[in-house]
């Protein structure tokens, strides 16, 4: 793992083959306290951005990446749904990075994104892959999972990574940046005290369909990211979801 910024904690750690997770820890006042932000870059002929990052956290963001490849290569600037941490700094990155778009679901791109960035996004449909290169990624739409009608997830084929988004989210701000230990049990209780899930009846079936991916390492938004057998872990999400 290497500090970018000794200052602010920031830092960045290969988590599978050419894929970086960029990890800023912070302290919320009022909210949950100790707490992290991770975006994923992908490293390819045409380079993938994960999370923006909310506004604020540009700078550091950006110094952090510009740590693994020049900023101005980025191609595809790509988030989950549309809320600060997800797509706050779209607009910061998309001035900087002049051949980069937006990379989103069509609801997103429907409903926010043609208005809100200064580019016009690449909108992908349910299932639709997209080849950055080496990697492969595929667009899953996951309305209301956890949140946001227009949400979605991105899996990369050949590492069978999953960038997960908000599923998993673990709080505090001390996390290694890839583990094989338990998230379930730190994300479910962060969820059961933040409620931040839509109760979508459709969850289970979304869920079944990632984990019939067989993801082997869950990128999270917030906290470690996660090697292993990301289908059972996946099913067992689902069964916390809808309790039998």
């Amino acid at each position: 793992m290497a500090i970018t910024n000794t200052q602010s904690g920031t830092n960045v750690h290969e988590v599978a083959d050419g894929i970086y997770r960029i990890n800023t820890p912070v302290f919320i006042a009022g909210g949950p306290g100790g707490f992290s932000f991770n975006q994923y870059l992908i490293v390819d002929d045409e380079p993938l951005l994960f999370h923006t990052g909310p506004r604020k956290m540009f700078p550091l963001v950006r110094e952090a990446l510009a740590s693994i490849l020049p900023v101005e290569q980025l191609r595809y600037l790509a988030f989950s749904h549309v809320e600060a941490d997800e797509c706050g700094s779209l607009n910061e990155w998309l001035a900087v990075a002049p051949q980069s778009s937006p990379l989103c679901g069509t609801v997103a791109a429907l409903v926010s994104i043609n208005d809100m960035a200064d580019r016009l996004p690449r909108a992908l449909a349910d299932g639709e892959t997209l080849s950055l290169g080496k990697h492969t990624v595929r667009w899953f739409d996951t309305p209301h999972l956890p949140h946001a009608w227009e949400c979605g997830l991105l899996m990369e084929a050949n590492t069978r990574t999953l960038l997960c988004g908000d599923l998993f989210t673990q709080g505090g701000s001390d996390h290694p940046p890839l583990t094989e230990s338990d998230i379930l049990g730190p994300s479910e209780a962060f969820r059961l005290a933040m409620d931040y899930y839509s109760h979508t009846s459709k969850a289970r079936a979304m869920i079944e369909r990632l984990a019939a991916a067989e993801p082997a390492t869950l990128a999270c938004m917030h906290g470690s990211a996660w090697h292993g057998d990301g289908a059972k872990l996946l099913r067992a999400l689902a069964d916390a979801l809808s309790p039998q």
